[in-house]
């Protein structure tokens, strides 16, 4: 095993493959809870709860409430919570086993995810964490680590 020190004190690294290993779990753990996540806004959309107090999401939803009126909107949402945490859970299967295609249910489910929470979205600036712009920052972090730097 490796070491490397700062001037007090001596920290002991871990081997490449460990450390790959530690990497491939941590964001493992990572996309599984991110799909989990999802499944507090099926909960929230399919009426089991609230997630805050007054949430409505995705009723009011700029692109879809005129169109599916609200109902049709949650059922919309509904489904797709569900697929994509799905997704998500499936990739982190994946990647913590070592699979080669765990790339493609979590491009397909961090895209799929993105979209759904712009087009759920109210058009208002306020309240933007229960709208899913962490949701958003996370699938665009997701996408650019997979994508662009081809981690892990």
């Amino acid at each position: 095993r490796g070491r490397w020190a700062l001037s007090w004190v001596e920290v002991p690294t871990l081997p490449q493959g460990e450390t790959h290993m530690l990497a491939r779990i941590l964001a493992s753990v990572f996309l599984a809870l991110h799909g989990l996540v999802h499944m507090l806004y099926f909960a929230q959309s399919a009426k089991i709860f609230e997630l805050k107090p007054g949430m409505n999401w995705p009723v009011g939803s700029w692109a879809l409430s005129r169109l599916l009126g609200d109902n049709g909107t949650r059922t919309v949402a509904n489904v797709v919570c569900v697929l994509v945490a799905v997704g998500f859970v499936i990739a982190a299967v994946g990647l913590i086993s070592g699979q080669p295609w765990w790339r493609s249910p979590v491009l397909a489910s961090a895209v799929i995810s993105a979209v759904l929470f712009l087009l759920c979205w109210n058009g208002s600036l306020q309240n933007l964490d229960g709208q899913g712009a962490v949701g958003i920052l996370l699938d665009t972090l997701i996408l650019v680590t997979v994508l662009i730097f081809r981690w892990p």
